[in-house]
C-alpha cells in the first residue's frame, strides 16, 4: 500500500487543480444561490396555529374532566339510598358505577398485554411483582370502598370535595424526601398536608352539625362513613408512591428492574383490580346490605330508558376520563403545561362546583321554589314531585342531593359555610401538593413514561390522578445522572458519494451549511446540546490521464470543490477562513471551517489504495470517528497534544485551540451512547429538524440502536411519480406497521441516525468488515448494506424506528434501466436479509426486547406474500382479462400465465438491457390493460346499479384505505395523484421486476452511476513553453514549466541528488498564515531522525519502498513529499494568496466584523466598524491594483493598521471588551488556506486500517469464475423456489376455478345505492377470493398499525415542526 500511495498520489493536482476553485477573480462576483439557502424563519400563521391547538387541546382537557366528573357524581346520587329512585334503579346505576371504575382496568390489561404479545417478554422478579401487585390492590380497595359504598351515602357536594384527600401520602413522601430544590418551597406540602387534614376535620365538624340539626334524618352512622372514607383516600393516595420515590435516589434498583417487566405487571395487577372492584361490590351488596335482587336485572322493553339512561352516563364518564387522559398527555407534550394541562385541571373541580350551583338555581325556579318562602320548604316539596327517567329526572336528583346539606336545616343554616370552607381546603391542598406542575421542563418531544410515572389513570379522581401522576422532574438535577435530562451529545454527518452530479452535491452542501447555521458557534451553548462535524467519502475520486497513466482527481472532485466553495459564500458572501489540504493514505482530505466554526471534512478516495463502494467507506467512517478519534478522546494520554499544531496564537497573544482539535477534545467528556453518526447519501437534501428529530428518537429510549425518517424521492417523470406513491405507501403502511408491531427492519443509508455504542457493540461493525466470499453474501453484504446493517443491529437486541416527522429528499432514477438496475440489487437483498432475520428469529427475541415470536410471524406473513407476489399479480391480471374481455375464469389464468413464462425465458437468454428493454414494452402494454380493466370496473359498477360487485367492493375498499391514509398524513395529501401511475404499473412493479431480479441475482455490480465522467480525458495546458514528466524514486510528476518558472526544474533536479532536511516527524505541521508567505507550503520543522532512518535502508532495495516496516516506509513518504512540497511552493504560491488580492480582502473583512458582532445592540457598532475600516483599507491601498497579492511588509502594516484603528472605535464606543473579537476578524481577513499533513498517530491508524480491513481486493480469474458459477446456481435455486411456490398457487385457483363458482364462492346479497334488496346474489369467484387472501389482509393489517401509529403521533412533534 505505500508503494502504490508514492507511485500513484500525485500531491500536485490536489493542490492546483482543486485550490484554483477556492478563490474567484474580481471580474467574477456573480453566485448560484440554491434552493433552501435562506435562512429559515417562523411563519406566523404556524405560530397563530400552534397557540389556537394549545387553547383548544386546553379547552378538551377542562371539558372532558368536567364530564367525566360530573359523570360519576350524578351516577354516585342516583345510586345513593336516599335518592327517589326505586331500589331496582339504584341497583342498576350502582352496577353502572361499578363499570365505571373497571374500564380503565381493561384498557391498560389490552394495551399491556399487546406490548407483551408484540415485545419480547422478560421474566419478571416475583419479590417485585408481588409487592407492587399488593400496592395496586389496596389502591383498587380504596378506590372501591369510596366510590360504591362511602359516596352513595353522601351528598353531591361532599362527594365533590372529599376526593381531594387522595394527595395525603404523597405531601408526606415529599415532606419526608425533601424533595425541593430551595428549601422554602418545603411549605407547600406542608400546607397540602395541613389544608388536607384540616378538610377532614371540617367533614365532622358539617355533619356533626347534620345530625344534631336533624337535616333530613341525618343517622348517627354516618360518622361510620366518614371513617371508611378517610382510610379509604389514604388507600388511594398510595397509587402514586412511585413519583416522588423516583425523584431521590431511593428504590433505584427496584424501579430500574420494573421497568424491564412493566407490562407484565400491568397485565396482572389489572386483573386483580378488577377482581378487588367486583369483590367490593359483592360483599357490600350482597352480604352486608343484601340490596341486590338477581331478577332486577333482566330488563324490558319498558326498561329502556333506564338503560338508555344508565349506559349513557357510563359512557359519558369511560369516554371522557380516557379522553381528558390522553389530552392531558398531548398538552405535555406540546409544550403547553401551564394554559393546556395543569390550569384546566386545577379548574375541574371549581367548574363542576360552579355547574352544579348553576343546575340548582335554575332547577328550582323552574319547579316554582321562588314562591316557597324558605330553602327548607322548597327542599320538602321536591319529595312530592312526580318524575320520570329523562334529563330533568338528573337535575331533579342533583337538587335533592343538594338539599341533604346543611342548606336545608330548621335552626342552623350557617354550618353550610363548613362544607364551602371544607371545599377550598381540600382543593387548596391538592393544588399546593402538586405545585412542581406548574415549573415542569419538558423536552421537545417526550416519552409519556418520562411525563408520567403510571400508565394506568384513575378514572373516578381523573383530575387529581393526572396532576399526581405527573413525573417530578426538579429534583432530579440532585442525582448523578438521569434519563430525564438532555445530555450532550456528537453527531458526526457521514456523506458517501459516487458519482453525483453538480446539483445532487449541492443539495447535500446545502443541507450541511444550514445545520452550520441552525447550530451556531460549537463554543456557546446551544439549546438542542449537540456538536457535530461533516464528513463526506468521495469514492473513486481519481483517474488516469490520458497518454500519461498519471493519476488525477477527477472532474466530479472539481465539482465537489466549487459546489463547498459556492455554498460558503452564499451563506456568508465572503470567501472561506480556514481552508487545508491533507495528504493521507487513502488519497486526500480537505478540511474547510464552516461559517460558524464547525468542521467539513472531504476525503478523497484513491480506488487504487483503498476499497470504494459505499460499505467500505462506511466502515473507514466508522472505525476513524468511533474507533480511532473515540479512542484518542477517551485515552488522551495515548496521544500527546502538540500546541504548535492544535493551537494558533492571536494577535493579542491569546491562544485558540483550532476547531477541529476542539471538537476532539469536547468528544472525551460525551459517551458512546450519544454519539451519533448520521448516515447519508451525495444527494440527501434535509433540514435541521430532520435531524433533531431523529436525535431525540435515540435520546428518549435507550434501546433504540438506529432511527430513520421520511424519504422523499425526487426528479421528474413518469418513473419518479411511480417512485412517489410508492415511497409513500411504504411508509404510510410498511414501516409504520413494523415500528408499531416490532421493529423497523430496514433504516435507509439515505437518511438515518446510528448510536455509536450500537455500532460498536459484538457482531455488528466487526461482522459487517467481513469480506464476501460466497455467492449468498454477494448478495446480502454488498447489494443492501444498511438493510445488513439493521439486521445485525436487530440480532444484537438494538431497536430500529421510525419517525414520520423526519423528512428528507433523495434523488431517485428517472430513467427506466436505472430504476430496474436499483431494485435488482435491492429485492434479492431484502429477502436474503430478512430470510437471515428469520433463521435467527428464536435468538432475536431472547436478545431483542423490541422483536417477539408474534412479530417473526408476521414477518414470515409478509415474506410470504412478497413470494407470492408474482403470482398474485398474475390473478389479477387474469381477472382483468375474464372481466374486460369476458373470457372464462380458468382461460384467463392460461392467457395470463404466458407473459411471466415468455419474460423468465428472455431474462434467461438475452442481455440484461434487452431485457430491460422487453420489459419495459410489456409495462406499457399491461398497463393498458390494467387501464382498461379500471374502467370496466367502473363501467360495470353503474350497470349493475350497485358498487358491492367483488371487484367494486375491492377497488372501492383500496380507494378509501389509500385516501384515509393520505387524509392522516395532511403534508403529504398530493401524493395520492400519483396512486393511479402506481396502480397501472403494479404489473412492471411487482411482476416483471421481480423476475428480472430474481433472474439476474448472479450480477453482483452497481448498476447505476457507473460512469466516470473526465476519465481518460486529458488536461488541457495554455501558454506552456514545457511539459515535463519526472519520476522521484517512484513519485510521478506532471511538472509544467512556463518561462516565469524555468527554474523550477532544475531546483527539482537537485533533489534526486541531495536530500534536504526532513519535515517535522510525528505531529509537525505546516500550518502557516499569509503574514509569512515564504513559509506558506514549506515544513516549519526539519527533524534530523528521520533523515538517519532513510539512510539505513537496506542496499538490496535502494529506492526503500519495499520494506515491511511501516516507520522506515512512512519515513520515506515524509522524505519525498517535503521535496514536492518545495518543489511545488511557487507554484501554488499564487492560488493561495488569491484571497489576499485588494478586492476579496475588502470583500472578506466587511463580512468577517459582520460575523463576529451579530447581536442586535451591536449593529451600530458593526456598521461604524465596517464603514471606518472599509476607508482605512482603501486608503492604505490606494496604489495597489485589485489583482494584485499584497507583500509581507504591506500585510504586516495593514495589519497593525486595521487593528489599532479598530481599538480607537471600540474605545470610543466604550465596548473595550470585543477587541479581541474584532482582532480575530482582521487575521481571519488575512489568513491563508494552509497545506497539512497527518501527524503519525493518524497516519499509522490509517496505515494499519488499510492493511487489515480496505486493502483494495484483487481477485484471481479462478475465483471470480468460481464466484460466478456459485452465484449462478444460487440464482437457479432461487428462480426455481420462486417458481413452484407461485406456480402451485396458480395451479390451485385455476382447479378451483375449473371446480366451478357453485361448489366454491362466497354469496352477497345483492343491494342498489339507495339501501334496497334486489333479491340478487353476487358471487366471490376463487379467482378473486385466492387474491384477496394474499394481498388484501396484509394490506388491511397495516392499515390497522398505521392507524394506530397516527394516533401515537398526531401531536407529538406539534411543537418541533412549529418551532422552526
Amino acid at each position: 500500500s505505500f508503494q502504490k500511495f508514492i507511485k500513484n498520489f500525485n500531491f500536485d493536482l490536489l493542490c492546483t487543480d482543486l485550490l484554483y476553485v477556492c478563490f474567484r477573480d474580481t471580474w467574477d462576483p456573480f453566485q448560484l444561490n440554491p434552493i433552501g439557502a435562506e435562512k429559515e424563519r417562523k411563519r406566523t400563521c404556524f405560530q397563530v396555529a400552534q397557540y389556537l391547538v394549545a387553547v383548544i387541546i386546553g379547552l378538551a382537557v377542562l371539558t372532558s374532566a368536567v364530564v367525566a366528573k360530573g359523570a360519576l357524581l350524578v351516577l354516585s346520587t342516583l345510586s345513593s339510598p336516599t335518592s327517589m329512585r326505586t331500589p331496582r334503579e339504584q341497583q342498576f346505576y350502582m352496577l353502572m358505577l361499578v363499570f365505571c371504575l373497571v374500564c380503565p382496568n381493561v384498557l391498560v390489561f389490552i394495551k399491556s398485554l399487546w406490548r407483551c404479545a408484540f415485545k419480547s417478554f422478560v421474566k419478571p422478579n416475583l419479590r417485585t411483582m408481588a409487592f407492587i401487585c399488593a400496592i395496586e390492590c389496596l389502591v383498587s380497595l380504596g378506590t372501591s370502598v369510596l366510590v360504591l359504598v362511602v359516596m352513595p351515602q353522601f351528598d353531591v357536594l361532599t362527594n365533590l370535595f372529599i376526593s381531594g384527600g387522595v394527595c395525603i401520602v404523597s405531601a408526606i413522601l415529599q415532606i419526608a424526601f425533601r424533595l425541593q430544590r430551595e428549601t422554602w418551597k418545603i411549605v407547600f406540602p406542608l400546607c397540602s398536608l395541613i389544608l388536607t387534614v384540616a378538610g377532614y376535620c371540617l367533614l365532622g365538624i358539617d355533619y356533626y352539625v347534620r345530625v344534631t340539626s336533624k337535616v333530613d334524618r341525618q343517622s348517627g352512622d354516618c360518622y361510620i362513613y366518614i371513617g371508611i372514607g378517610i382510610l379509604s383516600s389514604l388507600l388511594i393516595s398510595l397509587c402514586w408512591w412511585e413519583n416522588p420515590l423516583q425523584a431521590t435516589n431511593r428504590m433505584q434498583g427496584t424501579l430500574k428492574e420494573l421497568d424491564g417487566f412493566r407490562d407484565f405487571v400491568f397485565v396482572i395487577s389489572s386483573i386483580l383490580r378488577i377482581i378487588v372492584i367486583g369483590a367490593v361490590y359483592l360483599f357490600y351488596h350482597v352480604l352486608l346490605v343484601d340490596s341486590i335482587e338477581w331478577s332486577d336485572f333482566s330488563l324490558k322493553n319498558k326498561d329502556w330508558e333506564l338503560l338508555q339512561t344508565g349506559l349513557g352516563l357510563l359512557f359519558l364518564q369511560a369516554f371522557c376520563a380516557a379522553a381528558c387522559h390522553w389530552f392531558g398527555v398531548v398538552a405535555c407534550k406540546i409544550h403547553s403545561v401551564k394554559m393546556s394541562f395543569a390550569l384546566p385541571v386545577c379548574c375541574t373541580g371549581p367548574a363542576v362546583l360552579l355547574l352544579g350551583l348553576i343546575l340548582f338555581i335554575t332547577q328550582a325556579q323552574e319547579l316554582d321554589g321562588a314562591k316557597h318562602g324558605s330553602i327548607t320548604e322548597f327542599c320538602g316539596s321536591l319529595a312530592y314531585l312526580s318524575h320520570k327517567n329523562t334529563t330533568p329526572m338528573i337535575l331533579l336528583e342533583i337538587t335533592r342531593s343538594i338539599c341533604r346539606t346543611s342548606l336545608n336545616s330548621y335552626y342552623l343554616q350557617w354550618p353550610f359555610s363548613m362544607l364551602a370552607l371544607e371545599g377550598v381546603c381540600m382543593w387548596s391542598g391538592f393544588v399546593t401538593c402538586t405545585y412542581y406542575v406548574w415549573k415542569i421542563k419538558v423536552q421537545r418531544i417526550e416519552r409519556t413514561s418520562q411525563l408520567f410515572v403510571r400508565r394506568l389513570y384513575e378514572s373516578a379522581f381523573i383530575d387529581l390522578s393526572l396532576l399526581l401522576n405527573t413525573k417530578m422532574k426538579v429534583p432530579r438535577a440532585k442525582t448523578q445522572e438521569s434519563n430525564d435530562d438532555i445530555q450532550n451529545c456528537v453527531i458526526y454527518l457521514c456523506a458517501t458519494m459516487w458519482h453525483e452530479t453538480y446539483d445532487e452535491m449541492l443539495k447535500i452542501l446545502t443541507s450541511m451549511f444550514r445545520l452550520d447555521r441552525y447550530r451556531g458557534d460549537p463554543k456557546e451553548e446551544h439549546k438542542d446540546c449537540f456538536d457535530f462535524e461533516c464528513h463526506i467519502y468521495v469514492d473513486d475520486a481519481f483517474m488516469k490521464e490520458k497518454g500519461t497513466d498519471k493519476r488525477l482527481v477527477n472532474s466530479y472532485v472539481n465539482d465537489l470543490i466549487q459546489v463547498v466553495i459556492e455554498v460558503y459564500r452564499v451563506f456568508t458572501n465572503k470567501e472561506p477562513d480556514d481552508v487545508s489540504i491533507i495528504e493521507t493514505p487513502y488519497g486526500g482530505r480537505l478540511m474547510f471551517v464552516m461559517p460558524e466554526g464547525n468542521m467539513l471534512y472531504v476525503h478523497l478516495k484513491d480506488k487504487s489504495l483503498i476499497r470504494n463502494k459505499k460499505r467500505w467507506s462506511q466502515i473507514m467512517y466508522l472505525y476513524y470517528l468511533l474507533g480511532y478519534k473515540g479512542y484518542i478522546a477517551k485515552n488522551p494520554q495515548k496521544h500527546q497534544l502538540d500546541l504548535r499544531r492544535e493551537s494558533m496564537i492571536s494577535l493579542d497573544g491569546e491562544t485558540f485551540i483550532l476547531p477541529q482539535y476542539d471538537n476532539d477534545n469536547k468528544r472525551k467528556f460525551i459517551s458512546d451512547d450519544n454519539t451519533y453518526i448520521l448516515a447519508l447519501d451525495g444527494d440527501t437534501d434535509f433540514h435541521p429538524k430532520a435531524v433533531i428529530l431523529l436525535v431525540d428518537r435515540l435520546r428518549m429510549y435507550e434501546n433504540v440502536g438506529a432511527a430513520c425518517g421520511r424519504i422523499h424521492p425526487t426528479g421528474m417523470g413518469p418513473m419518479v411519480w411511480y417512485q412517489k406513491f410508492e415511497y409513500a405507501v411504504g411508509h404510510w403502511l410498511q414501516k409504520t406497521a413494523e415500528h408499531v408491531f416490532g421493529s423497523v427492519l430496514c433504516s435507509p443509508g439515505c437518511f438515518s441516525l446510528f448510536r455509536g455504542s450500537a455500532l460498536m457493540d459484538d457482531n455488528v461493525l466487526k461482522r459487517y468488515t467481513t469480506t464476501a466470499s460466497q455467492a449468498a453474501e454477494y448478495v446480502q453484504y454488498d447489494q443492501g448494506e444498511d438493510r445488513w446493517l439493521c439486521t445485525l443491529l436487530l440480532q444484537q437486541g438494538w431497536r430500529v424506528e421510525y419517525n414520520a416527522a423526519s423528512d428528507a429528499y433523495t434523488n431517485s432514477p428517472q430513467e427506466f434501466k436505472e430504476f430496474y438496475n436499483q431494485r435488482r440489487r435491492w429485492g434479492p437483498s431484502t429477502l436474503a436479509n430478512t430470510l437471515d432475520l428469520l433463521h435467527s428469529g428464536g435468538e432475536t427475541v431472547k436478545r431483542n426486547t423490541s422483536i417477539s415470536r408474534l412479530y417473526i410471524f408476521y414477518q414470515m406473513f409478509t415474506v410470504g406474500s412478497s413470494i407470492l407476489g408474482p403470482a398474485s399479480v398474475t390473478l389479477m391480471i387474469a381477472g382483468a382479462f375474464q372481466f374486460v374481455f369476458k373470457i372464462a375464469g380458468t382461460l384467463s389464468i392460461i392467457i395470463a400465465s404466458v407473459p411471466p413464462v415468455f419474460y423468465i425465458i428472455i431474462c434467461f437468454v438475452c442481455k440484461p438491457n434487452t431485457q430491460i428493454t422487453i420489459a419495459a414494452i410489456m409495462s406499457v402494454l399491461y398497463a393498458f390493460l390494467m387501464t382498461a380493466s379500471f374502467f370496466s370496473i367502473i363501467g360495470d359498477m353503474v350497470m349493475q346499479e350497485t358498487f358491492l360487485t367483488p371487484t367494486g367492493v375491492f377497488l372501492i375498499s383500496m380507494a378509501i384505505m389509500y385516501m384515509v391514509t393520505a387524509i392522516l398524513h395532511p403534508e403529504e395529501f398530493g401524493m395520492i395523484v400519483y396512486g393511479l401511475m402506481y396502480f397501472i404499473c403494479i404489473p412492471s412493479g411487482y411482476l416483471l421486476l421481480t423476475i428480472y431480479s430474481l433472474v439476474n441475482m448472479h450480477i453482483v455490480s452497481w448498476g447505476t452511476r457507473e460512469s466516470n465522467k473526465g476519465e481518460g480525458e486529458a488536461k488541457k495546458n495554455h501558454n506552456v513553453m514545457c511539459d515535463r514528466n519526472c519520476k522521484l524514486c517512484c513519485w510521478d510528476m506532471k511538472i509544467q514549466i512556463t518561462q516565469e518558472t524555468e527554474m523550477l526544474h532544475q531546483i527539482t533536479s537537485q533533489f534526486v541528488n541531495q536530500a534536504p532536511p526532513h519535515p517535522t516527524s510525528d505531529q509537525g505541521t505546516s500550518q502557516q498564515t499569509a503574514s509569512n508567505p515564504e513559509n506558506l507550503v514549506s515544513p516549519s520543522v526539519t527533524q534530523e531522525p528521520a533523515v538517519e532512518d532513510a539512510k539505513k535502508l537496506p542496499t538490496d532495495k535502494p529506492d526503500g519502498y519495499g520494506t515491511k516496516n511501516p516507520k522506515v516506509a512512512f519515513n520515506h513518504i515524509r522524505y519525498f513529499l517535503y521535496s514536492v512540497h518545495k518543489t511545488l511552493k511557487k507554484i501554488f504560491q499564487e492560488e493561495f494568496l488569491k484571497k489576499l488580492t485588494y478586492a476579496n480582502m475588502k470583500r472578506n473583512l466587511q463580512e468577517q466584523i459582520r460575523s463576529s458582532l451579530r447581536l442586535r445592540c451591536e449593529d451600530d457598532l458593526r456598521e461604524e466598524l465596517v464603514l471606518m475600516l472599509t476607508d482605512t483599507l482603501n486608503r492604505e491601498l490606494s496604489d495597489v491594483g485589485p489583482e494584485d497579492v499584497l507583500e509581507q511588509t504591506q500585510l504586516e502594516l495593514l495589519q497593525n493598521t486595521l487593528a489599532t484603528q479598530a481599538r480607537h472605535i471600540l474605545k470610543a464606543n466604550n465596548m473595550k471588551r470585543l477587541e479581541k473579537r474584532v482582532k480575530l476578524a482582521i487575521e481571519k481577513t488575512l489568513t491563508a488556506p494552509q497545506v497539512q499533513r497527518l501527524d503519525e498517530g493518524e497516519n499509522d491508524f490509517w496505515i494499519k486500517l488499510l492493511d487489515r480491513y480496505l486493502t483494495p481486493i484483487v481477485d484471481t480469474k479462478a475465483h471470480l469464475e468460481e464466484v460466478t458459477r456459485e452465484l449462478k446456481s444460487l440464482r437457479n435455486k432461487a428462480v426455481f423456489l420462486y417458481f413452484i411456490i407461485n406456480v402451485l398457487w396458480v395451479v390451485a385457483t385455476f382447479f378451483l376455478q375449473a371446480i366451478g363458482n357453485d361448489v366454491i364462492s362466497i354469496k352477497i346479497p345483492k343491494y342498489y345505492t339507495n339501501g334496497t334488496l334486489s333479491g340478487e346474489v353476487l358471487k366471490v369467484e376463487p379467482l378473486s377470493l385466492m387474491f384477496l387472501l394474499s394481498f388484501a389482509i396484509l394490506l388491511l393489517i397495516q392499515f390497522l398499525a398505521m392507524l394506530y401509529h397516527r394516533y401515537r403521533c398526531t401531536f407529538c412533534t406539534h411543537h418541533t415542526i412549529t418551532s422552526y
